[in-house]
């Protein structure tokens, strides 16, 4: 019988490649911010929606069935249970300002498109500005290119170097700035990269050993919420309940344990 998961991953992997050539080709050619959104701050480019189009137009070639849920577009329901989650720059700002860590992020979950209720079946990340390929199936674990990725263990939090980021609102940003304050002196440092996907990427490779944030949408941390949870990191919100808007906090288990109780503490969630 063929491997469901794997076609799944194949697919990803393709069109996650083919709209990283575009987006990073794009950028050589120069930015422009075509709109905005929830605030000044939070840019769209022509080529986030250039690049949603094109992964819509293969997801819809290869499996018209599938549903889609894209950061830039209409999200339409499928047929077949399954249903495609798709930010096609994820670090618009850093895209804009030709800072490298942007990523095109794409996964495919089975069930609704929930992050408290679905289930991930396969995922990939690239970075398009360093060729780097993220990857995960489920039960299969996570890679960067053919390298097997799996988040150490025994790490305390003290030397921790942990990510996070802040919302584009700036009310919220102060309330954030005042947890994160809270926390820097309880870890070996803080990192603010500016694009989810990544971090969570990064936490499974081992260039964080953490990472939390508030407010991620769905697209934001699809793909690489389950990047590193195949590499072993532990994946929720607060009280280990799934990982989604109201917060995503992704680490090793052990330093999950030590980190969780200190970000409930700071109120991240409820402030």
């Amino acid at each position: 019988m063929p491997d469901v998961n794997a076609e799944l991953l194949d697919l990803a992997r393709s069109i996650a490649l083919e709209a990283g050539e575009l987006v990073r080709s794009r950028r050589e050619e120069g930015v422009e911010v075509a709109a905005t959104k929830t605030a000044p701050e939070d840019i769209v480019t022509a080529a986030d929606r250039e690049s949603e189009n094109l992964i819509r137009g293969r997801i819809a070639a290869a499996r018209p069935d599938d549903g889609f849920f894209g950061e830039e577009s209409e999200a339409t329901a499928g047929k077949s249970g399954l249903t495609w989650i798709v930010d096609p720059i994820d670090g618009t700002v850093n895209y804009l300002y030709g800072i490298p860590d942007y990523a095109v992020s794409i996964a495919v979950v089975e069930g609704d498109p929930d992050p408290n209720t679905w289930r991930a079946l396969a995922a990939a990340v690239v970075k398009p500005a360093t060729g780097e390929v993220f990857t995960a199936s489920a039960g299969g674990g996570a890679y960067l290119g053919t390298s097997r990725l799996q988040v150490a263990t025994g790490k305390q939090l003290s030397l921790a170097l942990v990510g996070t980021g802040f919302s584009y609102d700036s009310r919220r940003r102060g309330l954030q700035a005042e947890a994160v304050s809270g926390l820097i002196p309880r870890v070996r440092d803080i990192r603010r990269i500016g694009s989810a996907a990544l971090d969570l990427c990064s936490v499974a490779a081992g260039r964080l050993d953490a990472y939390y944030e508030k407010g991620l949408k769905p697209w934001d941390h699809a793909g690489g919420a389950f990047v590193a949870s195949e590499a072993g990191a532990k994946v929720t919100g607060l009280h280990g309940v799934p990982a989604s808007r109201a917060l995503t906090i992704a680490a090793e288990p052990g330093l999950w344990a030590q980190l969780e109780p200190i970000l409930d503490e700071l109120g991240v969630v409820d402030r």
